[in-house]
């Protein structure tokens, strides 16, 4: 049974309502909790506690309990419990740096208030601030998974990110027309052009970094983490075990991390001559840490291929840099990434006639989307100049149809 009474407020009638009745058993503690509502009717007091006892009933939600219950306090909740589970250190940060994203939006607005309408709004205004897709789906995606920790903890019943609209923008007929998958690696001539720039022009390592990624298809994170132990320079065999994580592109903050998928935990052969290419820059690099170790007191030695005087390792930028440097140094108008290298390398591939479980497992399971186009465009290629690779080849046989018809 409810009780019902007066009591003092500051309001115009100088009191209020209070209504007081037993809500459903607590499921840890078995004991029945009291609900309380007040107003300035009495039967508007006794409808807010039949209201807040139904819901509890139904969705186990204590309205009272969340009515000062912001969504920044959720989120870094979630996280919290999130970061615990079986994800990666660098998955963690970005999930960080998302949900600082959401607390432009929606920091203050209660948990349970969230609509999807504000959800909606949010990701259309970052498409209009130049966001690009990936990035606008994993702040939808975090979200999402904030919302539905939420409906878990019974803060709230549904998650107003269901039915969500990722913008995305149209391209121009322009824009398509000019779209070609050469746009994503470097051709023949073009690699040949590159790498002879970094011959001529690169600076210390330019040659052995470039080469590699080249003739590897690594991602330019594997290879800032390799270490000497990663070679085999009795098999010609390289092995690829971790990734170099470093999101303020500070030297000393780096962090080593598990691969992409546990399909990029791989070993693969390379050529002779880059292997030969990493044999003399190890032995150069020993000299140079020999002639300026006694310059640094805090030498880090951990062994790592592609570093700095200092022994700290490179990361992902300053191969950007190198690379942009050398681009300067050819004709080569693509806007060219290390990235490039991966799928130049799926290219080189497919024109050696390698089948495609092989290049994924050697490059260790990429963007199936992407790697099939470059795929397929470099076979059909090869099928187009069939018929001239046949006359360079058999020409002689070819051209006795000729003396047949004189």
């Amino acid at each position: 049974m409810a009780s019902v009474k007066k009591i003092k407020a500051n309001n115009k009638q100088g009191y209020k309502w209070l209504c007081v009745a037993d809500g459903p058993l607590d499921p840890v503690t078995g004991k029945r909790k009291q609900i309380s509502r007040r107003a300035d009717k009495k039967q508007d007091a006794i409808d807010l506690v039949e209201k807040a006892i139904r819901i509890l009933k139904e969705d186990g939600i204590d309205e009272k309990a969340i009515r000062n219950l912001p969504f920044e306090k959720v989120a870094w909740e979630w996280l919290e419990t999130y970061a615990k589970g079986k994800v990666k250190e660098s998955t963690v940060l970005l999930r960080h740096h998302q949900i600082k994203i959401l607390l432009r939006y929606l920091a203050k607005v209660n948990i349970n208030k969230v609509t999807p309408r504000m959800h909606q709004n949010l990701l259309n205004d970052l498409d209009d601030q130049g966001y690009v897709k990936n990035s606008v789906e994993g702040v939808h995606s975090t979200a999402n998974m904030i919302f539905k920790y939420a409906i878990k903890e019974k803060m709230r019943k549904d998650n107003p990110c269901t039915g969500a609209v990722i913008p995305t923008k149209k391209l121009t007929v322009e824009e398509i027309e000019n779209q070609t998958i050469e746009d994503k690696y470097l051709e023949r001539d073009e690699l040949f052009e590159f790498l002879e720039a970094s011959n001529q022009h690169g600076l210390p390592g330019d040659v052995e970094t470039f080469y590699l990624l080249a003739f590897s298809g690594m991602r330019s994170g594997e290879l800032c983490a390799l270490k000497w132990t990663d070679i085999n320079f009795e098999t010609n065999e390289i092995r690829i075990t971790k990734t170099l994580y470093n999101p303020t592109n500070k030297m000393t903050e780096y962090k080593l991390t598990p691969p992409k998928t546990k399909g990029s935990i791989r070993t693969f052969d390379i050529d002779d001559s880059v292997i030969d290419l990493l044999r003399k820059h190890k032995v150069r690099q020993a000299k140079v840490k020999l002639a300026t170790r006694h310059k640094h007191e805090d030498y880090h030695g951990r062994d790592f291929i592609f570093c700095h005087d200092n022994g700290y390792p490179f990361v992902q930028y300053n191969i950007i840099q190198r690379m942009n440097r050398l681009l300067k140094k050819t004709s080569i108008k693509k806007a060219a990434t290390p990235h490039f290298f991966r799928h130049t390398h799926i290219s080189m591939l497919a024109e050696a006639e390698i089948d495609m479980t092989t290049i994924m497992r050697r490059v260790g399971h990429d963007d199936m989307k992407t790697t099939m186009k470059i795929y397929t465009h470099v076979t059909d290629k090869m099928k187009k100049n069939a018929a001239q690779r046949i006359k360079n080849h058999f020409g002689s046989i070819l051209n006795l149809t000729k003396s047949q018809e004189m």
